[in-house]
């Protein structure tokens, strides 16, 4: 073959703005999720979006939609501050059938290299069925660097980005394997666990 054929994917974009959702002012959560997913995987992606308020109820709902769908990863922005409105950990927490904190962590060290208030983020990660939640900052540029990382001026990954890890996270779920273009996020192995390169 001359072409590689990688595995087909659904992935879940939830913007959970009040303001955005009620056409106050214009989303940016939805494509800074479909444009960096679109760079950082060879996969042939389907979405599924999604732009809704801050209602702890509909958020949740939203979530078991889209795992039900077929959806095998769901990321989210917005919601996870201290603010009153803010109840998107608890709605995807309610959902969940697995907790994975590893990314949550990650996610706060990464920010604070930025920002001081990073400690204020209370960012989730859960396991619904055979889909991976992510719960991701409500800014693009924050959305990025989550994902990918911190790297030095040569290209250096200093501190990995969470999405190394969605990967694998997604083949031990039983969900389709997700191919990363290195460049922009390398993804993490174990060497028993990679597929060889289709010629």
């Amino acid at each position: 073959m001359s072409e590689a054929v990688h595995d087909a994917v659904k992935i879940g974009i939830v913007s959970i703005s009040d303001r955005a959702s009620s056409g106050v002012y214009e989303d940016k959560g939805l494509p800074a999720l479909q444009d960096w997913l679109t760079l950082a995987l060879h996969n042939h992606i389907t979405f599924e979006s999604r732009l809704i308020p801050d209602e702890q109820a509909g958020i949740s709902a939203t979530l078991i939609e889209l795992v039900d769908a077929g959806c095998s990863l769901v990321l989210t922005t917005g919601g996870t501050g201290p603010a009153l409105r803010d109840v998107t950990p608890e709605a995807t927490l309610a959902v969940a059938h697995k907790e994975m904190p590893g990314f949550g962590e990650q996610m706060r060290q990464i920010s604070l290299k930025f920002v001081p208030t990073a400690i204020l983020s209370r960012q989730v990660a859960v396991i619904r069925d055979q889909s991976l939640i992510i719960n991701l900052p409500g800014q693009p540029k924050a959305i990025a660097e989550t994902l990918e990382g911190l790297k030095d001026a040569n290209g250096q990954q200093i501190v990995p980005g969470i999405f190394a890890a969605v990967p694998y996270c997604v083949d031990l779920i039983g969900g389709p394997y997700l191919e990363t273009r290195d460049k922009v996020c390398k993804a993490f192995r174990p060497k028993n666990a990679v597929r060889p390169k289709t010629a």
